[in-house]
């Protein structure tokens, strides 16, 4: 057995790995909570105790989206007992952000896999997508989510305001809650046919822009928040980078709730000369339309840092506590790092992020790369705190009157 220690702000807690069969592949032998531990352990002797008494119990089935969906879940995590009548399955709700519907497709398979080898249990997870804000301010009206796994942690917090998630949510797991990172491209179409090769070219007046509402979209902020910090780098005032903005969404030629709304609308709607997409968005077009797009890496960018959460209250309501810390804990091993990565997400394991760096001086990439490596590990990245963080950033730029209301009211 071996223990890899990830650094967080407590810097006490650690993931163990068994050696796996597949090379760099580990699965964690059991959960990093200590409010996990005791809760765990009454799960297994609950279930033994059912098991001999030949007893069982039936909870709610859970409604909603399968992975792949955008529709809410409802009365999700209770016990429901097998077809067999052998032992019950525990149902997990995943309410997540629109452009990880591939991922956790993926992810849940080898999550149910593993959970049951663990513990003999079975455990069934629905998924619901959508734009991360909007998905936040659902959870926090009542759509009932063991999980969240959202595009940031303001939209985390939005739930935690809102009293379901528990204090001290972003130290939690490791690395800030963020088990993958992302950030913010451009895809253009085949040729780039305007020229559109950094921030700069967004304001020409002969370019439409495709992205998200900021209201609604998570990935929609780091947009925004990218291209500010790209006029800011060109010695720009606070003036002119509203002017520059001003016109980046004079030129959004329409302004979709979610980034997979925003992608169907230039990939499939053929709308605009220019998507902001999600580093992963971009690369799942240019796997399902060989030919067809390009990314362009612009010259600075984001640290896009999605965060992970236990919904407290609903676990809490539902029985689900340990299995719902270690859906999310299992996110940090070898597996599933490289199933986020084979999904055109950031591996926040360093030592797998190595094995999916591109070695490329070109700002455009054409096609999926045939080894596989696809991460442009040169572009110049700043990230949330260089905006004081998401409680400021939002009401600074976001809150209702804030400054992307007066710009795209104008």
């Amino acid at each position: 057995m071996r223990t890899e220690q990830y650094p967080h702000r407590n810097g006490n807690r650690e993931v163990r790995l068994k050696e796996n069969s597949r090379p760099g592949a580990g699965k964690p032998e059991y959960g990093v909570f200590k409010r996990a531990a005791a809760v765990f352990l009454a799960v297994l002797v609950t279930a033994g105790a059912l098991a001999g008494c030949g007893g069982s119990s039936s909870g709610g089935t859970a409604a909603g989206s399968s992975a792949g969906g955008s529709t809410g879940a409802g009365d999700a995590g209770n016990d429901t007992q097998t077809a067999d009548g052998q032992g019950e399955v525990i149902e997990l709700t995943n309410v997540s952000y629109d452009p990880t519907r591939e991922l956790y497709a993926a992810y849940n398979q080898i999550f149910e896999q593993y959970y049951e080898e663990l513990t003999g249990r079975q455990v069934e997870v629905t998924q619901s997508h959508g734009g991360s804000g909007k998905q936040a301010l659902e959870v926090s009206n009542g759509l009932e989510a063991d999980v969240v796994t959202l595009a940031l942690e303001g939209d985390v917090q939005v739930v935690a305001d809102s009293g379901l998630i528990d204090d001290g949510f972003i130290s939690e797991f490791p690395v800030d809650s963020s088990p993958y990172t992302s950030t913010i491209v451009f895809l253009v179409r085949s040729g780039n046919p305007k020229k559109i090769y950094d921030w700069s070219d967004l304001i020409r007046e002969d370019v439409g822009v495709i992205t998200p509402n900021p209201k609604t979209s998570g990935g929609a902020m780091w947009n925004y928040l990218a291209a500010w910090y790209f006029f800011e780098q060109q010695g720009q005032s606070e003036e002119e980078i509203l002017e520059s903005i001003r016109k980046l969404y004079g030129n959004v030629v329409v302004l979709d709730s979610g980034a997979r709304g925003a992608t169907t609308s230039f990939v499939e709607n053929g709308q605009g000369d220019v998507l902001l997409a999600w580093e992963n968005e971009a690369f799942l077009s240019l796997k399902e339309y060989p030919g067809e797009y390009e990314i362009v890496v612009p010259s600075v960018s984001i640290l896009c840092q999605p965060t992970v959460a236990v919904v407290d209250e609903v676990t809490r309501k539902h029985g689900t506590e340990e299995a719902a810390a270690e859906y999310l804990n299992y996110l940090y091993s070898d597996e599933a790092q490289i199933i986020e990565a084979q999904n055109f997400y950031r591996p926040s394991t360093k030592e797998i992020y190595d094995e999916f760096v591109l070695e490329t001086d070109s700002s455009t990439i054409t096609e999926i790369p045939a080894d596989g490596h696809w991460i442009n590990d040169k572009i110049v990245l700043t990230d949330i705190t260089h905006f004081g963080g998401w409680t400021q950033a939002r009401s600074k730029h976001f809150s209702d009157g804030a400054y992307f209301d007066q710009i795209y009211e104008q």
